[in-house]
This record gives C-alpha cells, structure tokens and sequence, in this order.
C-alpha cells in the first residue's frame, strides 16, 4: 500500500505543478497557441529569400561627394575625385544611362565615364607589382601561384569590401556583386597612380594586396602536383644525380594507424635532404620531398 500511496502522492504533486504553471502563463496573458506560433512563422521566415539590403545612398543624409572626399582620406592616399568617382562607375551602369537617355531623346545628356581603362591599368600595376616582389625570393612556378591566389576577383573584392569600396560603387545592382567589386579597387589602383604616381599605387598593392599573405604559408598555397619528380627535377638543375630514399622508422604497420617516416638523401655526400611522414611509404615519401623542397627554397631565401 505504501508504493500506491507514494505514486498517488508524486502525481499529485505534478499535477499541481501543471496547474500553477498554467495559471503562471494566463496570469502573463501568454497563451499555450504563442510559442508554436512563433516557431511556425520563423520556419518560414527561414525559407524566404533575404531582404533586400538598403544602400547607404538611399538615406537622406547621404552626400556622394563628401563620402568620396573621405574615402580618399580614409586610405591615407592624395586623388584627384574626378577619377576616383570615375573608378567606382561600373561600366554596365554607365551603358544603361547612355542607352537611356536615348531613347527619351535627351540631346543634352553627358556620358557617363566608366571604369573599365582605369581597371585595366590597375590590374597590371597589381599584377607587376606582385611578380616583382616575390621573384627576388621564389622560382617561376610559385611566384605563378602566389600571383593567381593574389588577384583573384574574390581576393580583391575582399579588400575593396573592407576598405568601405561597396556603398560607394555605381552600379545597376546591390548588394554589388565580387567582379563589381573587384574591378572597382583595380581601378582605384588606376587611378591612384593617375593621380600620384606609379610609386605609391606599387605601395598601395604592397599594403593591402600582399599583406593578405600574413600568417599564410607559401606552401599551403603552391603544392606541387608530384612532389618527388618536382625535387629531382630541381636537385638536377644543381649538379644533384641521384637521391636516396631511406625507410627511417614504422609503427602501426597492417592497421589503419599505420605511420610510415621516410627519409630522402643525397646519394653522393649522404647528406639529408628531408624527412617525411606518412599512412603510406608512397605518401611519406612525397611529404619527404616537400620538406627537402621548403629547405632548398628557405636557404635561398636566407641568402
């Protein structure tokens, strides 16, 4: 009798506790409806598309010229604002006022200059630039890497984006979209050697282009395809025939913790050239060539 009188006892209690949490929600004039009802209207919520974003120019405060004047300020750099404004006037706009214009047959109606020269002569400058800097320290093959990671329509519509680039921009759409972007900071790039020189435009690069390298490993970024072809191909170009490979150290071997350290050497001083680890000898062998190629590389550097 005992356990009924406990079990009664317990639903007593939780029927109660039901209760003053009922009366809880009506005194709060929260009905049991709201919560489910909000669920429901967020997980459709989440199905829509995103609202559109505003432009900073559509609100009244807004003042073109102003926001202009204090980009120039903003990066530190002198500009003449003709072309800076010309650089941040997408060259789809600019073809859609001309066109119509024309069709309301406004005889007096000025065209539009765009951006596209002043992105080619950007693009260069940052292409040459980057070439430049980086073929003091590294062969072709990575200085080629490295420049492709550094101009890409992402990478520079990255920088633009930060530099505060998007609300400026004279375009047919927005949210602008990443060749928009991109093109607007080459042809700041344009038109601040335009309007300084050539020099400071190579420093603008240097600042904001290639300081996105930081923390970044040139080995993360160029990989070459076979690793041990690519290390005897470059250890011959230095008078190196032959190199040996060395099973240095195993554990594990027939699991899947399988480890494998390989070691590469110079055939003729028997000096190590480098080490590499691995779930297969194949795969420590070619870290293995990695290492040795970071090696030759690094003391180039040094030097």
């Amino acid at each position: 009798m005992s356990f009924w009188r406990h079990s009664l006892r317990l639903t007593n209690l939780l029927f109660n506790h039901a209760q003053a949490q009922t009366k809880l929600a009506e005194s709060r004039n929260i009905k049991r409806w709201v919560a489910p009802t909000i669920r429901e209207i967020a997980r459709r919520r989440k199905k829509l598309d995103p609202e559109p974003a505003n432009s900073r120019s559509s609100y009244l405060e807004w003042n073109y010229e102003m926001e202009l004047h204090c980009l120039g300020k903003r990066l530190g750099e002198t500009f003449d604002e003709r072309l800076l404004k010309e650089a941040l006037v997408q060259r789809e706009w600019a073809n859609l006022q001309e066109f119509e214009a024309k069709n309301r047959g406004d005889e007096s109606f000025i065209v539009e200059q765009h951006n596209q020269e002043l992105a080619e002569d950007g693009y260069k400058i940052i292409s040459d630039y980057i070439k430049e800097f980086y073929e003091k320290s590294y062969p072709a093959d990575i200085v080629r890497a490295l420049h492709d990671y550094l101009t890409t329509d992402e990478m520079l519509a990255h920088v633009a984006k930060h530099l505060g680039v998007a609300d400026l921009i004279i375009a047919v759409e927005y949210p602008v979209e990443t060749k928009t972007l991109s093109d607007a900071f080459k042809a700041i790039i344009g038109a601040l050697s335009l309007s300084s020189n050539k020099t400071r435009a190579e420093l603008f690069v240097k600042d904001f282009v290639i300081s996105q390298m930081n923390g970044k490993d040139v080995y993360d970024i160029w990989n070459p395809e076979k690793p041990y072809d690519y290390l005897l191909k470059l250890l011959q170009d230095k008078g190196v025939e032959e190199v040996e490979p060395r099973l240095c150290n195993q554990s594990a071997v027939n699991t899947i913790l399988a480890n494998y350290q390989v070691g590469l050497y110079n055939g003729t001083n028997k000096k190590l050239l480098g080490i590499g680890w691995g779930e297969t000898v194949q795969t420590a062998k070619d870290t293995a060539a990695l290492d040795a190629i970071q090696r030759i590389y690094s003391s180039h550097v040094s030097k």
